[in-house]
């Protein structure tokens, strides 16, 4: 974002303006170092911390001093015949908004409330000018500061958006990553990305993976194309997607074998789940040329042991696939957590 420009009748806070407006004439100077304290004050040293009461203002005789003010807001440096803490003059016992540090060895002048009320009495013509010319200066730069305080705003809004902006192309980006682009499933990482999410979280009733496979799919792809082929595998995840319930996930893990992750109240569902599967895709009406063609899965379905993992869950439904396809397809073999060996 390009800075917007500076209001041309507010004086910035270190230009030349904001310095004349501190500077003290050679009459003032002396006034006030007639009636006030000077101090030696040595490089570094801390004259007044931000936050603290004030009760004296400041007259730089030699040297310079720097305002920190904090909260990203750029420091002041004041220098020889300028004033800063008169503040303490205007308003009082008032809290410090910045802390005056010595840039290097310092003279200065401090003017406490009493001696300001004694040159207001016997000096107010002079005292008078001072107090207009400052309390012009505050004004310009408490009007400055709240320009400088908005800009600020309009700047955090603008990362604020970047940054919603930058998330939402990381979540799409994420969820991209994730997904299989031919059917729109969760591929193997998104899987894995959903195992990972639910890993710590609490499991009413019970978990199971379907883990299937197409009968016969190479003759498929051999005999009427890979587009053919593509168009089989899009109706299968189709199923998967309308017999999946709220709280299940399907996927394709890569070619023609997809998973089911299913969350049911009782282990003896993950069978009844596994059945209706194999009997829904046998009755699936397939594209041209497959029309009146039909397709046979193979299904290894377990009950997921709480204490093991995704590699053993897998292990165990991948024996239990390939025992299926081994025995004729068109069918599931089961295993609930109770009964280990198959």
């Amino acid at each position: 974002m390009n800075p917007r420009p500076p209001d041309p009748d507010l004086p910035a806070l270190d230009d030349e303006a904001g310095r004349d407006a501190r500077r003290l004439s050679a009459e003032e100077l002396s006034l006030f170092e007639r009636i006030g304290e000077r101090r030696v004050v040595a490089a570094g040293e801390l004259i007044f911390r931000r936050g603290e009461l004030g009760r004296t203002m400041f007259v730089v005789v030699e040297g310079e001093v720097a305002l920190e003010f904090g909260d990203g807001m750029r420091d002041k440096r004041i220098g020889p015949s300028e004033f800063f803490g008169e503040l303490a003059f205007f308003i009082g016992n008032h809290a410090r908004l910045a802390s005056a540090v010595a840039l290097g060895p310092c003279l200065l002048v401090a003017v406490s409330n009493g001696d300001f009320d004694a040159l207001l009495e016997h000096e107010p013509a002079m005292i008078a000018r001072f107090m207009r010319r400052s309390f012009a200066y505050l004004v310009a730069s408490e009007q400055q500061l709240i320009l400088n305080l908005k800009r600020r705003n309009e700047e955090l809004l603008l990362t604020l958006d970047s940054l919603r902006q930058t998330r939402t192309r990381l979540n799409n980006a994420e969820t991209l990553v994730q997904t299989d682009e031919l059917t729109g499933l969760r591929n193997r990482r998104g899987l894995y990305a959903h195992l990972d999410e639910i890993e710590h979280l609490p499991r009413p009733g019970a978990l199971g993976l379907l883990l299937i496979d197409l009968d016969d799919f190479k003759a498929i792809n051999d005999s009427f194309g890979h587009i053919t082929g593509d168009r089989v595998l899009e109706a299968v995840a189709g199923q998967l997607r309308r017999i999946a319930g709220e709280h299940d996930v399907p996927a394709r893990l890569g070619g023609d074998e997809f998973a089911l992750l299913v969350r049911v109240e009782r282990p003896e569902e993950v069978e009844m789940r596994a059945r209706g599967l194999v009997d829904s895709v046998r009755l699936l009406a397939l594209p041209e040329p497959l029309h009146g063609t039909t397709l046979t899965i193979s299904v290894g379905a377990v009950v997921c042991d709480a204490e093991a993992g995704w590699s053993v869950w897998y292990s165990q439904a991948d024996r239990l696939l390939y025992r299926a396809k081994a025995e004729g397809g068109d069918d599931f073999r089961f295993q609930g957590v109770e009964s280990p060996s198959v």
